[in-house]
């Protein structure tokens, strides 16, 4: 039965990691995001789900235990904010490469460097472009809610054990922080190994008898091999953006211009959208939900209806160049943001259409 609660985001992706199943949380404290660990930690979930939480010494041997538990078939996950995801972008690379599941929750706060704690949606860049080394992606989901915090646990392991890839669940210090009432899934019973070894046939439970062993790496020094294991990878991340590419629209239908937003600039263009219309301005959103695949195809159906886009951030422009590339030219784009750890306001965002897209 599902459960109503009150809740910040990151106890709500807390709280949902536990209810899913998740085998183990390896994490290390960095603000905006301590509140994923420190409730973990209070809740104890070793004594009522076998679920292993565990303060890293460092961001980078959290990472490394994820991908151990990710080697051998569990539902691991683990969660950070800027500074300490840049530290974990190399094992990241490293679970990308060796075609791992994962789920990975960057609570995004303002740079560069240690920057600010406050909220920021500055490692758009990092998330989508594959921010370690090497030719990989992951897929990333957006949340905009405490709900879908909650949710996109769940959704998370879904793609990740589909595709064998881990997933990045990019927030920010808004929706971390935020306090909603979130309705939480049942509880689900953690896999046993033999259900493990059932559905993971790659995984490393064990040499089955008399078949072969399973080695589980990233490296590979023949470059032949190391190019069809490329090609392996880039074919599938096409199959992800035929197959898993998410997006929500709002007003979209007769509008004359679109904002284009994802996390908590969505939510502030919402309000934006109501006080362009109560003008006059006929304005309508769409929200990435992924941004990687990115709704290219979506936006490029609507720059055939609209006569400016305007993309909302809070970074300094960076979303704004996937949808140039989508457009390809056929309708003016412009990009509005604060950083630093500003939040835009919606009349800030109404001021810009006005001056940036349909005044510019």
């Amino acid at each position: 039965m599902k459960e109503l609660k009150l809740m910040k985001g990151n106890e709500a992706f807390a709280e949902a990691a536990i209810r899913a199943g998740v085998d183990g949380y390896f994490g290390y404290p960095i603000t905006p995001q301590s509140e994923v660990l420190e409730y973990l930690m209070a809740q104890k979930p070793y004594e009522q789900t076998g679920m292993v939480v565990l303060q890293a010494e460092s961001e980078v041997a959290a990472i490394n235990m994820v991908y151990g538990g990710a080697a051998c078939g569990k539902k691991v996950v683990t969660s950070s904010s800027s500074p300490g995801i840049s530290l974990k972008m190399e094992g990241i690379s490293y679970l990308a490469g060796a075609e791992l599941p994962a789920v990975i929750l960057n609570v995004v706060r303002g740079g560069p460097g240690l920057g600010t704690i406050q909220p920021s949606q500055s490692d758009y860049f990092q998330a989508t472009k594959g921010g370690g080394h090497g030719d990989y992606r992951l897929i990333v989901l957006a949340p905009a809610s405490v709900q879908e915090m909650a949710d996109f646990v769940g959704l998370g392991f879904d793609l990740a054990f589909k595709y064998r890839t881990p997933v990045m669940v990019l927030s920010d210090g808004v929706i971390g922080q935020m306090m909603e009432k979130v309705e939480l899934e049942p509880q689900v019973t953690r896999r046993t190994n033999e259900e493990v070894a059932a559905q993971c046939p790659w995984a490393t439970t064990g040499r089955p008898v008399n078949g072969p062993h399973r080695i589980i790496t990233s490296l590979e020094l023949d470059s032949a091999k190391q190019e069809i294991h490329n090609h392996k990878l880039q074919n599938k991340y096409k199959e992800i953006e035929e197959q898993e590419t998410r997006f929500e629209t709002i007003g979209c239908d007769d509008a004359d211009y679109l904002f284009v937003a994802f996390g908590s600039s969505a939510r502030i263009c919402q309000k934006a959208v109501q006080i362009a219309r109560a003008k006059g301005i006929k304005v309508g959103l769409l929200r990435p939900i992924t941004l990687f695949p990115f709704p290219s195809k979506a936006i490029d159906s609507y720059s055939k209806q609209v006569k400016g886009i305007l993309t909302v951030e809070m970074n300094a422009g960076q979303m704004v160049e996937d949808v140039m590339l989508a457009v390809n030219g056929k309708v003016k784009v412009a990009h509005f943001g604060r950083f630093g750890g500003i939040i835009p306001t919606p009349d800030e965002v109404v001021k810009a259409l006005e001056t940036k897209i349909i005044g510019g």
